[in-house]
């Protein structure tokens, strides 16, 4: 191979690299086969069982697949099911990030340059990752991202539980979560912050691995809530300037959703008092408040948290509808719809009604749970009965909470059945949110009507793009103003659910918007599973949305069955687009 230099090889015939190197000619649209076998002794006859070990090894692959498939699935939706999971399988990574060391430089080469010690990241010089990750598309984006990768472990746990709690365990140790208690985000800025869906992530991977086996990972459960205390705390600490339970957090991974980037300080001065951020703190309260009552009931000393997660989801939601002395809340009973608040240097208030993804997020604050449960806990409910004598004025904004359903189901909620109704009937508009393969990021009503937001003698405005992005902010690699994202979509279909667990079948909501038919939430949860699904299942042309209007993709038999789960969606005919490969999250699909 070098030049047919014998002596390039190394002479004691030891260490770790070899080649093999075959040269063929292959003629167009035709294709061989070359078989190789290791073996550390020389074997009579190598290629023997050669084909049947590979058959072997499928047959096992179909077998194991055969236990994890929807029940009520047909070949295509398995088909598309098997390979999202296979796919997200394929997408680990090794990674190896040691902060302190790229600051420094390393050892017996030059010195960089005196700016990298103030460069990226160098907050971060804990930071030391040396491990395999599941990574959100490794063709386009080899490194972790921290919401990205909760999403990829809630997608993987049906069939490997066990890596999926390793994963979340990962961001959450010493070498990677800050001192201070925040999560690494990405690897260009790990000091952004990405929604905090660690502790969702937790408790369903808990969930799956306890349906599995029979038994629940307590150990798992105690460790993370233990570590997410700290995640919660910075919160708390960092994106509440004003110590109101309104919280700002920055663009939280929507990029370029909102009127201005949310990734840098409003323009002019003043804050952004975000829908999406508070309420993201509403479900990491319930969130944390359910693996409390899993773990109280086997270790009192849990109880105690429960009661402390319960005040702080009620103090949260005192201030989304009553910020201080202002009498203004992120709820606009007029539109039906929360929006963010743009608070000015000089003390004035002004809504952005702008209607996005944004203000859907408080239907993911949400958990249910058994009357038994509540009846085994008798400090946590005797503290909350009586918060409602001392606070009825923070009871009446959520859910009825302290009765049960016909279901004997608690549920704690920052919607009552009103106020859900209402965000439902936007998010089930067609002429709004309601795509036919999915919800749209931003209400497709902007398409001829763009929101116009006056601010300093500049206009920002929003335009419904339901495909690639118009603007370069935040890269203008992805876009929020439009598309179908997978890993919301399947946020706001699992809420549904949960709210079906308390309201049954006798709450029922028109769907769509306007066609007098009415469905009970349960129901309505499959339908937009449906549409999601018809992203990449074949519609009456045998076409998938996904491929958009490429005949081969389409029809080529060497590609038409073989998906690309790409990073985001047309709000319009489904076609993906962004990463293109195995985008981790959309692996969620798997689950629907």
């Amino acid at each position: 191979m070098i030049h047919g230099n014998k002596k390039a090889i190394n002479p004691a015939k030891t260490g770790t690299k070899v080649a093999v190197h075959y040269t063929k000619i292959i003629p167009a649209k035709q294709s061989i086969s070359i078989k190789l076998r290791l073996s550390r002794s020389q074997l009579k006859a190598p290629f023997e069982d050669y084909d049947q070990i590979f058959e072997d090894r499928k047959k096992e692959a179909n077998e194991f697949y055969a236990d994890k498939y929807a029940v009520d699935g047909n070949d295509e939706e398995k088909m598309v099911q098997r390979q999202a999971w296979a796919g997200i399988l394929w997408n680990k990574q090794y990674y190896n990030y040691d902060v302190n060391a790229w600051l420094k430089g390393d050892v017996g080469l030059p010195k960089p340059a005196n700016e990298r010690a103030c460069g990226r990241n160098y907050h971060w010089s804990h930071f030391m990752a040396n491990d395999i990750i599941l990574m959100p598309d490794k063709w386009e984006y080899p490194w972790f991202a921290a919401w990205d990768l909760a999403f990829h472990c809630i997608a993987l746990a049906p069939v490997d539980p066990d890596f999926a709690k390793q994963q979340l365990r990962l961001l959450l140790n010493n070498s990677y979560i800050h001192p201070n208690g925040q999560l690494p985000a990405y690897e260009w800025d790990f000091t952004d912050a990405n929604p905090p869906v660690h502790a969702l992530a937790s408790y369903k991977v808990y969930l799956v691995d306890k349906k599995i086996k029979g038994t629940g990972d307590l150990k798992f459960l105690e460790e993370v809530f233990q570590r997410l205390l700290l995640n919660f705390t910075w919160w708390v600490n960092q994106k509440d300037s004003e110590g109101n339970n309104i919280f700002e957090g920055g663009f939280l991974g929507l990029d370029n959703i909102g009127v201005f980037n949310r990734s840098e300080p409003v323009p002019g001065g003043g804050f952004l008092e975000q829908a999406d951020g508070t309420s993201w703190m509403a479900m990491y309260a319930l969130n944390m408040l359910q693996i409390s009552i899993e773990l109280a009931l086997q270790n009192r000393l849990y109880e105690d948290m429960a009661i402390k997660f319960a005040q702080h989801f009620l103090f949260i939601a005192g201030s989304i509808d009553n910020m201080g002395d202002h009498h203004i809340g992120l709820w606009d009973d007029h539109d039906g719809f929360y929006y963010d608040l743009l608070r000015n240097p000089n003390g004035d208030w002004d809504r952005l009604r702008l209607r996005s993804l944004v203000g859907l997020i408080p239907m993911f604050a949400v958990i249910v749970f058994s009357d038994k449960d509540w009846k085994d806990l008798p400090r946590l409910r005797s503290h909350l009965e009586a918060f409602m004598l001392q606070r009825p004025d923070l009871v009446q904004l959520v859910s009825h909470w302290a009765d049960k359903s016909g279901n004997d189901k608690h549920l704690f909620s920052l919607l009552r059945g009103h106020r859900m109704k209402m965000l439902l009937r936007r998010m089930l508009d067609t002429t709004e949110f309601l795509s036919d393969f999915g919800i749209r990021s931003v209400s497709k009503i902007y398409e001829e009507h763009p929101y116009s937001y006056w601010l300093n003698g500049s206009d920002y405005s929003v335009k419904y793009i339901p495909a690639e992005s118009d603007t370069g902010m935040f890269g203008g690699n992805s876009n929020w103003r439009g598309p179908i994202w997978m890993p919301l979509n399947y946020l706001l279909v699992e809420s549904i659910k949960h709210f079906h667990e308390y309201y049954t079948d006798d709450f029922r909501v028109e769907y769509p918007t306007g066609s007098n038919e009415y469905f009970s939430l349960n129901e309505i949860a499959d339908l937009l599973g449906k549409r999601m699904k018809n992203l990449f299942l074949k519609n009456e042309k045998g076409e998938r949305a996904v491929f958009g209007d490429y005949p081969k993709l389409n029809h080529d038999e060497h590609f038409k069955d073989y998906i690309l789960y790409y990073e985001y969606f047309n709000g319009e005919n489904g076609e993906g687009l962004g990463a293109s490969h195995q985008t981790g999250w959309t692996a969620l699909i798997a689950l629907l």
